[in-house]
């Protein structure tokens, strides 16, 4: 699947906007959500560690790419937002967590987009999401083994080694294991060992084992001593 590498999964969302008017207000909007006033409406997404990234952007209709003199120009009816986000776990877990945490702000950038049901309840606004959800066709992932958080830890012990290193350079034996034994007791947190994605579906799962039996069994067969005539 390629939506998904190692734990993290690429989310793309098409969806049309209702009239051009909409559309400036909507980019009126955006310019607007670092202001007092509209910021607050998405305080949320700060407790979603699970994201690693997330962007919206807005083409008109006669802003999408034309590559060649003899590609068709497209003719269509409405002006679009594109929403791009890559983050840990589940489908489900994502949609939910983000209907729960800015639901307010979710109705607000999504504003008169074409059958936009509010965020609030949710069987509708996973409807929404999965009908206008485009398939990731390609993924790539730097490090797919690493959760968000695994990436946050993982600088904390960095710079944390490096001041350790700084600070313990002339240090005598003492000094030092009295330094390294604080080090581990205040990074004990961040050295949690990075593991492939929890299970993303049965299904999937199935899959998974079914290939590691097929595997074991290969090697088996190739361990037997062949036996000649």
């Amino acid at each position: 699947m390629s939506n998904i590498a190692g734990k993290a999964y690429a989310m793309s969302l098409i969806t049309p906007i209702s009239g051009r008017l909409t559309t400036i207000a909507k980019k009126l909007i955006f310019r607007a959500l670092p202001t007092r006033l509209l910021v607050k409406r998405l305080d949320g997404l700060l407790t979603l560690s699970m994201i690693h990234y997330a962007r919206w952007v807005i083409l008109r209709a006669d802003q999408f790419p034309h590559l060649d003199p003899s590609q068709p120009r497209e003719k269509l009816a409405y002006d679009y937002m594109l929403f791009f986000s890559n983050f840990n776990g589940s489908w489900a877990q994502y949609v939910d967590s983000f209907s729960a945490a800015i639901p307010s702000g979710l109705d607000l950038l999504w504003w008169r987009t074409v059958g936009w049901p509010k965020s609030v309840p949710e069987q509708p606004f996973h409807r929404y999401v999965s009908h206008n959800q485009l398939f990731t066709q390609h993924y790539y992932n730097a490090t797919p083994m690493a959760a968000s958080n695994d990436v946050k830890a993982g600088k904390r012990v960095k710079d944390a080694v490096r001041d350790f290193t700084r600070r313990t350079a002339s240090a005598t034996p003492e000094q030092f294991m009295a330094d390294y034994q604080s080090l581990l007791r205040d990074l004990q947190h961040d050295l949690g060992q990075m593991a492939p994605t929890p299970i993303v579906s049965l299904a999937n799962e199935a899959v998974i084992h079914r290939n590691d039996e097929d595997s074991r069994e290969r090697e088996k067969r190739a361990s037997m001593p062949v036996r000649v005539a």
